[in-house]
């Protein structure tokens, strides 16, 4: 199944939803930028993916990756967007989170040890 990213801003983080069988899911929507006409789109995280929330806030750039899920119930159908990753970015660049590991730029070693001399 092919999975999907969408940039935007968040616009609303709603509380989490605890079913009688225990089912959990929480709900939040990311408004988009690239568009001609910014859209509001609804995610859902569902069971442990709902914890992603927790350190995220309203209007924080965000890029979220995700899956398209169809059900059908009583000759309705429904398509729900299952996100099963959260990226949060300040501007343009992607901030770390604890268990991303080290950016690209720290794995680079430098090119020249700067000692005031020009390299060329």
């Amino acid at each position: 199944m092919p999975s999907y990213d969408l940039t935007g801003t968040i616009k609303l983080v709603m509380d989490a939803q605890e079913f009688k069988s225990g089912f959990t899911k929480r709900e939040f929507v990311v408004t988009t930028e690239d568009d001609r006409y910014p859209q509001d789109i609804k995610f859902e995280c569902v069971k442990d993916k709902c914890a992603m929330l927790d350190n995220i806030m309203p209007g924080q750039k965000v890029k979220v990756s995700f899956d398209l899920r169809g059900n059908e119930y009583k000759d309705r159908y429904y398509v729900n967007l299952n996100v099963w990753r959260i990226e949060k970015f300040d501007g343009a660049k992607k901030q770390m989170d604890d268990n991303d590991g080290p950016a690209l730029e720290d794995l680079a070693e430098p090119a020249f040890e700067d000692d005031g001399e020009t390299p060329f």
